[in-house]
């Protein structure tokens, strides 16, 4: 019997057209959208099957539209022989950055439509704080972690920047102050990164520029029933199994300002013995990020209907 980790998806992984295939394809996706639609106030299901791609890309929208994927994702697998063995098995839970939400939901700590109307907050919370002030994220690969700090130090006289999100080894995301990233992108570059690539997001997510995000979220959170979860979860922030509900909401307070453990929160897990990871929601980001951690796990994306299709 493998031992099983469920995966959830962070900003970026959204795309036109998302969720249409699952809505046609089983009747109890389409419930989840229209409960969302409902409790969020707003036609997300359009959005997210129609676009624009414009009002999609939106940090308060595309937040929201991939928790509610990948929640249907789990509905659907849930109904099917085969995907109902496979959340069953499953042990532990975690999400990228937004996808600790919908790992939370997942394993019971909160419901999922509170997780929904949470990121949609965050997401309008942080994006009051990328309009105050010009600022960017880029993505560096291939310098391991301390040479990348060493690189990238010089640049703080122009502002903020820090290490944020460490993807996998060798690939991790900076942020900061806009002017303070193109320079440490230069300076990246020049130390022997093979690649510096600048985001397209609304601005310095996972950096101290979201202070006045984590303040609003802090409020939002705080006043969310959680519960103890049936299955363990990785926090981002320490890369660590938590299940105290206290410390749940706490670590997802730090989160916003704080750098995302990712590379090695799949590292503990493969040191746990965990050899079957499963990525539930839109795209292949994590089960990608996966070949260098656990390179001889098994490692699976399912997000479309024909993917579904083979649990059932």
């Amino acid at each position: 019997m493998p031992k099983t980790a469920l995966l959830f998806p962070g900003q970026g992984a959204q795309h036109v057209g998302m969720g249409k295939d699952l809505c046609e394809a089983f009747p109890v996706a389409r419930e989840c959208f229209e409960a969302a639609d409902k409790a969020l106030g707003f036609a997300l299901s359009k959005v997210c099957f129609e676009g624009p791609e414009s009002e999609l890309n939106r940090t308060d929208v595309s937040q929201p539209a991939i928790l509610v994927h990948s929640w249907a994702v789990l509905e659907v697998l849930k109904s099917l022989d085969k995907g109902r063995a496979l959340i069953e098995r499953a042990r532990i839970a975690a999400g990228l950055s937004l996808g600790e939400y919908s790992a939370l939901a997942a394993a019971g700590a909160m419901s999922w439509l509170d997780a929904a109307k949470l990121v949609r907050a965050r997401g309008r919370y942080m994006q009051a704080a990328c309009d105050a002030k010009p600022s960017t994220m880029a993505s560096i690969v291939g310098l391991e972690d301390d040479k990348l700090e060493a690189a990238v130090a010089p640049a703080r006289s122009l502002g903020v920047v820090v290490l944020a999100n460490f993807n996998a080894p060798g690939q991790v995301a900076i942020s900061g102050d806009k002017a303070a990233i193109e320079e440490a992108m230069k300076l990246a570059k020049a130390a022997g990164a093979k690649m510096t690539v600048p985001l397209a997001v609304a601005g310095a997510f996972h950096s101290p520029l979201m202070e006045p995000a984590r303040m609003k979220l802090a409020a939002e959170i705080e006043s969310t029933q959680f519960h103890s979860p049936r299955v363990g979860v990785i926090c981002n922030v320490d890369a660590k199994e938590h299940s105290d509900p206290a410390t749940l909401k706490t670590n997802l307070v730090k989160q916003l300002t704080a750098p995302v453990l990712w590379a090695k929160s799949m590292q503990a897990l493969v040191d746990q013995g965990y050899d079957e990871f499963v990525e539930l929601g839109p795209g292949t980001v994590l089960a990608g990020l996966l070949k260098r951690t656990a390179k001889s796990a098994a490692r699976s994306s399912v997000g479309k209907a024909d993917e579904l299709k083979a649990f059932a």
